[in-house]
């Protein structure tokens, strides 16, 4: 009898493990960390708790917060040989491969890198956090040419980043917005890179690794590079008016609209509900860019929704309003991957914290279809 196998194309539907960390439920919109709604965090949290309710289980007390977030800021010093090689690439190199060599000469000058307990995963998860941030920074500042800016101790976490890209203290709204936005990524169950850095890192490889698969993973613009492709057909699109048929073609040539759809949301994403509020705010509180951006964005939501909504389950999805809040805010398109990394590093750590509690060599099985028995010929008679 032959051989029989169920193949799940991209492993779809498929479950590979337990977790506490994230909920998604893309039936009914909803998103959870650590079981809170994804809306009470973006209203009440930022980004420092959130990491830490990742990486730890649990929201933290005040003097937790207050000690967590003052080693995250201790840590944001960039080695001096990894900030010379970004200076040497920044501007000359995509940003995203400069990252991932920064991450990994970061491993190699960290005496903690293949120490496995898991006191020393939680240090180094801090580290990754807070160095993925001066990181990303140095590169958008770098590869504008202007002169690197060191990290502020007595700053956020998203007021810092913001400071060392654009050299000067941010208005308190837009560091709020990006701190928002930081939040919104943290974190989303085993998505394409998340599960790269479980593959790795379930090989018993150390943290450092583990990030820089998910780094790579995150490039790729069906993942991480989604939001700068998003931004760029609103570009193309130019002005509102023209909206209506540049996405009838888009659809007439049965291409992807880019920020629509989900493999798992079969409704609203519900964090692009919460930008799309921002985006509403920053319509007529922007520059003329930024206005004219956010208005076309608009203008497609409705027709699209109107259009593909219920009747594909077809929906805005976090990518599709994250680029003209990302210019509001002054972060330049070339670094939207970057700080996606940045802003996904907890949830990357705290996955594979939780994972190495229980590890399981991953290894799935591919079904071989091929001929068998081959006669093998000399390469002299071929």
């Amino acid at each position: 009898m032959a051989e029989q196998a169920s193949i799940n194309l991209g492993l779809e539907g498929v479950y590979f493990d337990e977790s506490m960390i994230c909920k998604v439920d893309g039936v009914e919109g909803k998103l959870y960390y650590r079981g809170y709604p994804i809306e009470a965090l973006a209203e009440h949290s930022n980004f420092e708790e959130v990491s830490y309710l990742l990486l730890y289980g649990k929201l933290p007390t005040k003097p937790e917060l207050e000690s967590f977030s003052s080693l995250l800021s201790s840590n944001r010093e960039i080695e001096p040989q990894v900030l010379e090689y970004i200076k040497t690439m920044a501007g000359k190199s995509h940003a995203m491969h400069v990252l991932r060599t920064a991450i990994s000469m970061e491993a190699s000058l960290d005496k903690q890198a293949d120490e496995a307990t898991p006191e020393a995963n939680l240090l180094k998860s801090s580290r990754l956090i807070a160095k993925t941030g001066s990181i990303v920074a140095a590169i958008g500042r770098l590869s504008m040419g202007a002169k690197y800016v060191e990290p502020d101790k007595s700053l956020g976490h998203a007021e810092n980043f913001l400071h060392m890209l654009q050299g000067e203290k941010p208005e308190p709204e837009k560091a709020k917005m990006l701190d928002l936005m930081m939040v919104l990524h943290a974190e989303h169950s085993s998505n394409a890179s998340t599960f790269s850095t479980i593959v790795t890192g379930s090989t018993l490889s150390d943290l450092y690794s583990a990030a820089v698969s998910g780094i790579g993973t995150l490039k790729g613009p069906l993942h991480g590079g989604a939001d700068e492709r998003a931004l760029k057909m609103l570009y193309d699109i130019g002005k509102p008016e023209n909206t209506e048929s540049y996405i009838n073609g888009i659809l007439s040539s049965k291409e992807r609209v880019m920020g629509f759809g989900h493999r798992v949301y079969k409704t609203y994403d519900p964090r692009a509900r919460i930008i799309k509020k921002y985006l509403t705010k920053i319509q007529s509180d922007s520059t003329e860019e930024v206005q004219n951006l956010a208005s076309i964005a608009l203008a497609a939501e409705k027709m699209m929704v109107e259009r593909l909504g219920k009747s594909h389950n077809i929906w805005p999805n976090v990518d599709f309003f994250s680029g003209p809040v990302y210019r509001h805010i002054g972060i330049p398109i070339e670094i939207f991957t970057p700080l996606f990394a940045v802003s996904r590093m907890p949830g990357w750590c705290a996955h594979m914290l939780e994972y190495w509690g229980n590890n399981r060599l991953i290894r799935p099985l591919d079904y071989y279809k091929g001929p068998l028995d081959l006669k093998y010929v000399p390469i002299e008679q071929r």
